[in-house]
């Protein structure tokens, strides 16, 4: 079989384990000997989101994953990944979301970026995104994976549209010289038990740096990101599963709280 046809191959095994609502074996396993290489893995992520668009389906921003050292190493993989943001994931603070509609969910706290310029300079700095940001908003990303059991590589996670399954928004626009990017701390709790902790510094060193990679990485792909677009810039902690109803919220200092119900 040709490695057109074995991504052709990957992305309907994701597709139908999307529409069945079940999880499926790691795409890895399908190219064998041969391997799935990151632009190959990119490859069968487009195809699926060209599926999901030609079903009506709006992109409305783009998430940035594996940014934090904590979740590549609970991931075992050793650099950043990105995937798109669809209308339908977008949740409000405080509003209910179906357990049962995230496959495998796991939470973690992050910060999101609303642009009101493009980023389409061939290399960004982290000047050209401060100009960039509109504001800023907490947000609870809740992760997902059609993959069983998590047993994801680089490939895979890339694979399943970088594991998004939804996103909470905060309701309070923050500008962005009063949020300090690297040293604001950020608490996760359930049941008023904190479940996950850390820092800006902690994405990257700092979500800025992720946010220019990013860019960066978008304009190479030939889909900068643009004016309008939300930017999830990825954990600032280690994520946590999620395996039964309740409520997280998550504090970030600068940026206040977000929270999201699993019902």
């Amino acid at each position: 079989m040709s490695k057109t046809q074995l991504i052709a191959q990957a992305a309907e095994q994701l597709w139908q384990a999307k529409q069945k609502n079940t999880v499926c074996e790691p795409i890895r396993t399908l190219a064998g000997d041969a391997e799935f290489s990151l632009e190959e893995a990119y490859q069968i992520q487009l195809l699926n989101t060209q599926r999901e668009l030609a079903q009506g389906r709006r992109i409305i921003g783009h998430k940035i994953g594996l940014t934090s050292k904590v979740v590549q190493t609970q991931l075992g993989v050793d650099q950043p990944d990105f995937g798109c943001l669809f209308d339908d994931m977008i949740y409000a603070d405080g509003e209910d979301v179906a357990l049962s509609s995230i496959l495998q969910p796991r939470v973690e706290a992050e910060m999101a970026l609303v642009l009101k310029r493009d980023l389409n300079h061939e290399r960004n700095t982290v000047v050209d995104v401060l100009n960039a940001i509109d504001y800023v908003l907490p947000a609870i990303e809740i992760v997902g994976s059609r993959v069983r059991n998590w047993d994801i590589r680089l490939v895979d996670t890339v694979a399943d549209n970088a594991s998004c399954g939804a996103v909470v928004v905060g309701s309070r626009p923050v500008k962005v010289d009063a949020v300090d990017f690297k040293q604001c701390g950020m608490v996760l709790a359930h049941k008023g038990e904190v479940v996950s902790s850390g820092t800006g510094a902690l994405c990257l060193g700092n979500p800025l740096i992720a946010a220019v990679w990013l860019a960066n990485t978008m304009v190479k792909m030939g889909t900068p990101l643009q004016a309008g677009e939300l930017v999830l810039t990825g954990a600032l902690g280690a994520m946590v599963s999620v395996n039964e109803v309740g409520v997280y919220e998550a504090n970030i200092q600068g940026l206040g709280s977000v929270s999201v119900a699993f019902v």
